[in-house]
């Protein structure tokens, strides 16, 4: 069913470092979602494969002494749903891979698969896109950390140099503490669909739940990977909530998307969206922060 060369199962990160250093031409797979579904389909015939799915140490959500939230690039998408420190500081981003696929997609689908597989379609990546998360990434020289928005080099591809494997996502405390956010998935069917165009937005009010002390919004599939629209986050910052406000910083994301006709939707209609989209994300944001919409 599956035609590969070789099947080689770490034991310890360094050892799945020293396997692929071994074996460079060797592909990664955790819960084999979506390399196992690309074998099947001849796109990975006679692949070496490094399995890391026994790496417990890459699994799980902590807390670490700074506040940095850590997931382990190994932790399944029903786990980050379920996890406590998750539901309590960043619960959108239990609700965004709450709807990747089915549920035995998300039993077995990895955080870490998701995002190294450098689809702007993952309905985890914009989320964390808004979050400011940093990738950690261990290979042969250490350990080395970058902003996610850097991980993404272009569709399908990020930014893993040879024998590296991803070990986790962090996101600052700087980047949750104090904020509230909500995803939007659309896609043309409830279940098990690719989003057509998802949109994540987060949102830190005043004291007093009047101004919008800071906004960020991102999407996914309105690019060739997931991306920010800083035209709206800065046109929102420092406003009072209001509704004139919300319509002015939804129609401002067009200035930094570039949208294009697929078979999926027309370029209008995923424009459309865009604005639709983050008109609710940031309506609803602002409600989960406390504020009143006047």
């Amino acid at each position: 069913m599956y035609d590969m060369k070789a099947l080689y199962e770490a034991g310890s990160v360094a050892e799945a470092i020293e396997l692929l250093q071994e074996h460079p031409q060797a592909q990664i797979i955790a819960g084999g979602s979506d390399v196992l579904v690309q074998m099947r389909e001849g796109k990975r015939a006679g692949a070496e494969l490094v399995s890391i799915y026994g790496l417990d140490e890459l699994r799980g959500v902590t807390l670490e002494a700074d506040g940095t939230i850590r997931i382990g690039s190994l932790t399944s998408f029903s786990h980050i749903t379920k996890d406590p420190i998750i539901q309590k500081y960043i619960n959108v981003l239990g609700e965004a891979v709450d709807m990747v696929g089915g549920p035995q997609i998300r039993n077995i689908g990895t955080i870490g698969g998701n995002t190294c597989n450098g689809v702007t379609s993952a309905d985890s990546a914009s989320t964390l896109f808004a979050w400011d998360a940093i990738v950690e990434l261990t290979g042969p020289d250490g350990v080395r950390r970058i902003s996610i928005k850097d991980f993404y080099i272009k569709a399908g591809v990020v930014d893993l140099k040879p024998a590296e494997i991803q070990t986790a996502i962090l996101i600052p405390k700087k980047s949750y503490e104090g904020y509230q956010g909500h995803y939007i998935k659309y896609a043309m069917r409830n279940a098990m669909d690719i989003a057509t165009t998802g949109c994540s937005v987060n949102v830190r009010l005043s004291d007093d739940k009047k101004i919008i002390e800071d906004v960020r919004i991102a999407y996914g599939v309105a690019g060739p990977i997931p991306m920010r629209a800083p035209a709206a986050e800065k046109m929102g910052n420092g406003k009072v909530v209001s509704r004139e406000v919300i319509e002015d910083f939804s129609k401002a994301v067009l200035e930094d998307l570039h949208a294009r006709t697929s078979w999926r939707a027309t370029k209008e209609f995923r424009e459309h969206l865009a604005v639709e989209l983050a008109k609710r994300a940031l309506t609803e944001s602002v409600h989960l922060a406390g504020g009143e919409i006047a």
